[in-house]
């Protein structure tokens, strides 16, 4: 029984050090050949997944004593790239004002198959890309907070990792985790079908079934997997947890090897895609996460009388903003829009929409001097001698002139 043990642990060492060599060296080329930041910055958080699902699940295998901490740490990476794959999607299409602007006047159908027969037709504007923003943002925040609750709940002995009772706290905190990752999965499924069209010239299918199928299907295996050891068909929990972990190590390893032809560095490759600041400062690119947190924010907040929808701007800079029914300029490439969702007697205004008065105000108003004059605006006639009265009521046409 212990070499098999001993196998077994073994087996899964190597496929968990397999699929992280993979991984590393698959981010290492993209950070190589950082020719489109926007993406792959994206792109090498997403492939990242495949070390931290690994090495999270083999230390999970051989210290389960603290498996609970290690699992917090691969849960929460679940949330982490659903969030960035929808965030890719966006950026391929230009981002959510070019969207709107492409799918203008279209609506998703009531279908049985994304389960919205019961609504009436979704207009595709900029309610939807946010409220499909928000589906996913929600469960990367919900998921550190459930995990803080776990830790304490496991402290009191009231949290045991498939046990089902209701007088332990796994079986709500898995039925609120269901929830929220299912509204994250479902945001992320109403966006592509909506986006089909506008995301075919970037072959999304391998690519969304592969963040699907990990992210997806290794949170139900483990759930799946507790419930069979509820029924006696695997000895107990304990075992259920070790069985589990050592699945994951071995699908890692089928995930790296996925992820090279689904998100393949070759794209990127060319003479131009050294990045200017080297190795170095791409890694940092991809690493910072201040584009979430202005997400979340933006999309969030509750003082924003107008949602200003934007391009994906190289950098991180502040993305410019552009008033409702406005284009961007000639060379910006995408056009821009945006979008009132709230009602307009909220007391914090955006600057697009202040902006936006400013510049109707100056192109209506009549120009005045500094002081006005005691009689109001000048009175051009006043300024002009013309007798008038010999000229025509009716100014011939541009034809009957040319006739004459």
């Amino acid at each position: 029984m212990e070499w098999a043990s001993a196998a077994y642990t073994a087996a899964a060492l190597v496929c968990a050090a397999a699929a992280t060599v993979v991984a590393l060296v698959h981010i290492y080329r993209h950070l190589l050949h950082y020719a489109e930041p926007i993406y792959q910055r994206f792109i090498v958080r997403m492939i990242f997944m495949v070390p931290v699902y690994a090495v999270m699940s083999f230390l999970s295998l051989i210290l389960p004593e603290n498996a609970i901490y290690f699992n917090s740490i691969r849960e929460i990476y679940d949330a982490w790239v659903i969030y960035n794959f929808l965030s890719l999607c966006l950026a391929w299409v230009g981002g959510p004002g070019a969207v709107v602007v492409s799918l203008s006047g279209r609506t998703l159908k009531p279908s049985w198959i994304l389960m919205t027969c019961c609504y009436p037709a979704i207009p595709l504007d900029g309610r939807f890309i946010r409220r499909c923003k928000q589906g996913c943002l929600q469960f990367v925040i919900l998921k550190p907070i459930l995990v803080v609750i776990t830790f304490i709940l496991y402290a009191k002995g009231k949290y045991k990792d498939g046990n089902f009772s209701v007088n332990q706290s796994y079986l709500y905190i898995t039925i609120i985790y269901t929830i929220s990752y299912s509204m994250a999965l479902y945001a992320l499924a109403l966006f592509y079908a909506a986006c089909r069209d506008l995301l075919r010239p970037y072959n999304p299918v391998p690519k969304f079934i592969m963040i699907k199928s990990v992210v997806f299907l290794t949170y139900w295996q483990g759930v799946l997997v507790f419930l069979v050891a509820k029924s006696r068909l695997i000895k107990n929990a304990d075992k259920a947890a070790d069985l589990q972990n050592f699945v994951l190590c071995v699908e890692m390893l089928i995930a790296a090897i996925g992820h090279l032809f689904a998100f393949p560095y070759k794209e990127y490759a060319g003479p131009n895609a050294r990045p200017a600041g080297g190795f170095r400062e791409s890694l940092l690119h991809a690493l910072k996460f201040n584009d979430f947190y202005h997400d979340t924010v933006h999309q969030f907040a509750p003082t924003y009388n107008e949602y200003v929808l934007y391009n994906h701007n190289e950098g991180d800079n502040a993305q410019t903003k552009y008033p409702s029914g406005s284009t961007a300029p000639s060379g910006q490439g995408v056009e821009l829009a945006g979008i009132t969702v709230v009602a307009s007697n909220s007391p914090v205004t955006s600057s697009a929409s202040s902006n936006q008065a400013d510049q109707e105000e100056t192109m209506t108003t009549p120009i005045k001097d500094k002081v006005d004059p005691p009689g109001g605006l000048y009175d051009l006639t006043d300024l002009l001698d013309v007798d008038l009265s010999n000229y025509p009521a009716k100014v011939p046409a541009i034809t009957d002139v040319r006739k004459q």
